[in-house]
């Protein structure tokens, strides 16, 4: 019998998910009739959907015609069972219910697991003359520890020239099987271009970018979180260990534009802010919940504001949602996503997966956040042009030049005792 691995997120397409956690399930003898076929994939779906999917009558479909249907086709190749798959899910009506390629499916595993197998170099393509430029290395990675620096130009890839190849195309040919060699040809300066071997690695991906910023009186310990992979929460808490040590008296979180992830990690998060109270309940399509609370291990107490936009989905509205009931923070920003639905996670016999719509999510305070989002507590819209400046300069996030920042600033320099004041009661634990 074949194992299928799930993992469970918050959130909109991995453009806000959120997702629930790892485990193994396993899927019934029916797919072994097929075993290794196109029809395995399709009937390893229908079934992953007919055991889990929620969508509070579930279904809108006659799912066993479906069945029925999909199992009487034959089917030459995988991409025809894809299509068939889609075309499936599409009748649910869910846009978060969803197939995914091999290729797709990896990429989410990469985003969610935090980590990648590459060199440990960010590039990117210069807008004038096309050439693949090394961005960034990553501390302590193989490029790093190679000598590679920030401005190299990479002219091949495993002898392959890069002089008309795009940045995907780089990336993919970079990226591979940990504990295998690539070859990587670099151009410094007015030097002749030189060979660098290089093994790939499993490289963390940071989702947790953290300063001091002195606003006035204020000491601030800003700290940008820009997804709820499985590396998070501890990113998290060396952050906040990092910048109490620097005697900060006060924080901004800056969770704008962060889709979702690992509702794990999300409920862990929020428990470094949390000493008690509750954080968020879901509810299964058997109308089972699951309530999940703070549990007395708080990282501060200091005075926080949160900030949100539109962007900030799933997970981070569980976050902020928990934050705000709970009395904990200020929210500053604009209208949350509102994306209050959970997704598990399923690897499939071919290397594809799916993300199923599981659950439905409650802020402590019982508000259902779906279609509207959570409401800040100071709202602060962008004009398109502040929108555009901070898209394009990410660097001018938590600046004098962002106005949502500086509101924040100013929201704690008004309220400088503002810490767990009035908490939302505790839910009682079913886990």
């Amino acid at each position: 019998m074949k194992i299928i691995y799930k993992l469970g997120l918050c959130g909109a397409m991995f453009t806000g998910s959120c997702f629930a956690a790892l485990l193994p399930i396993y899927a019934s003898s029916a797919v072994t009739t097929f075993k290794y076929s196109p029809k395995a994939v399709v009937d390893e779906a229908w079934q992953i959907v007919n055991r889990e999917y929620v969508d509070g009558t579930f279904n809108h479909s006659d799912w066993q015609k479906v069945r029925t249907q999909l199992l009487n086709r034959n089917y030459r190749n995988n991409q025809e069972a894809y299509v068939a798959i889609r075309s499936s899910l599409a009748k649910l009506g869910d846009r978060y219910t969803r197939f995914m390629n091999p290729e797709e499916f990896q990429s989410l595993n990469n985003q969610t697991s935090g980590e990648v197998s590459g060199v440990g170099i960010v590039i990117e393509a210069n807008s004038r003359s096309g050439q693949i430029v090394v961005a960034k290395t990553i501390k302590d990675s193989p490029a790093a520890k190679a000598g590679i620096k920030a401005g190299d130009v990479i002219v091949a890839i495993d002898r392959k020239s890069t002089e008309h190849m795009t940045l995907d195309g780089a990336i993919s040919l970079i990226r591979g099987e940990t504990g295998k060699s690539i070859t990587v040809k670099i151009a410094r300066g007015g030097t002749k271009p030189f060979n660098v071997a290089l093994t790939r690695a499993k490289i963390e991906v940071a989702s947790v970018f953290s300063t001091v910023k002195q606003e006035g009186a204020l000491k601030v310990g800003y700290i940008r979180l820009s997804e709820f992979s499985s590396h998070a929460p501890m990113q998290m808490a060396k952050a906040i260990t990092d910048l109490d040590r620097q005697k900060v008296n006060a924080y901004v979180l800056d969770l704008r534009g962060n889709p979702g992830g690992l509702l794990t990690s999300g409920v862990e998060i929020a428990g470094m802010w949390l000493d008690n109270g509750g954080i968020v309940k879901t509810v299964d399509r058997q109308g089972e919940s699951e309530n999940f609370s703070a549990t007395q291990h708080a990282l501060t107490q200091l005075p926080m504001a949160v900030l949100v936009d539109g962007n900030s989905a799933s997970c981070s509205e569980i976050l902020t949602g928990a934050l705000k009931d709970n009395h904990r923070a200020q929210i500053v920003g604009a209208q949350t996503f509102g994306k209050a639905l959970v997704q598990s996670v399923h690897a499939l016999s071919d290397g594809s997966g799916m993300a199923v719509t599981v659950a439905h999510y409650f802020t402590p305070n019982g508000t259902d956040i779906g279609h509207k989002g959570v409401t800040p507590d100071v709202k602060v819209e962008l004009g398109k042009f502040e929108q555009e400046q901070l898209d394009n300069s990410p660097t001018l996030m938590g600046s004098g030049l962002d106005p949502q920042y500086q509101k924040a600033i100013s929201v704690l320099a008004n309220q400088p005792n503002l810490v767990n004041s009035n908490p939302a009661p505790a839910l009682s634990s079913n886990r």
